[in-house]
């Protein structure tokens, strides 16, 4: 759950930054920023349930650029489908939809990165317990 609380303030954070830019409207992207990281957040906990049986746990781990994939495709989707929503305007729910994700899937790869790297730290502490 830290894991997915953690990208979290990182998705609300980029969300209204964009949200702001696009509508102007410091409410409608206050709204779009709660909403959509939100929705964004129930369903990167389902993404990483999914991605958590060994065969997928070991190629997340060989090739995080596909688990990467994989979560932009939810991404792009939960990204026009809030904005359009909450706008009713296509071209804001389209611009959302590219600009958001991309920047949120970069951050979410870096956030994977530094994930896997405190698992296998905690896995060598665990293995080789230091002597007190």
């Amino acid at each position: 759950m830290k894991k997915t609380l953690s990208f979290a303030v990182i998705h609300f954070t980029v969300a209204f930054t964009v949200a702001y830019i696009l509508t102007g409207d410091i409410l409608l992207g206050s709204l779009i920023a709660m909403v959509k990281p939100m929705v964004n957040t129930v369903a990167f906990y389902f993404h990483e349930k999914a991605w958590d049986n060994k065969l997928l746990k070991r190629l997340a781990t060989n090739h995080p650029g596909r688990k990467t994939a994989s979560f932009a495709v939810v991404h792009f989707s939960v990204a026009f489908g809030v904005a359009y929503l909450l706008t009713g305007d296509v071209l804001i729910g389209s611009v959302m939809a590219m600009i958001e994700p991309c920047i949120n899937t970069m951050a979410y790869y870096f956030h994977e990165r530094v994930w896997q790297k405190k698992e296998r730290l905690s896995m060598m502490q665990r293995q080789h317990p230091m002597a007190a």
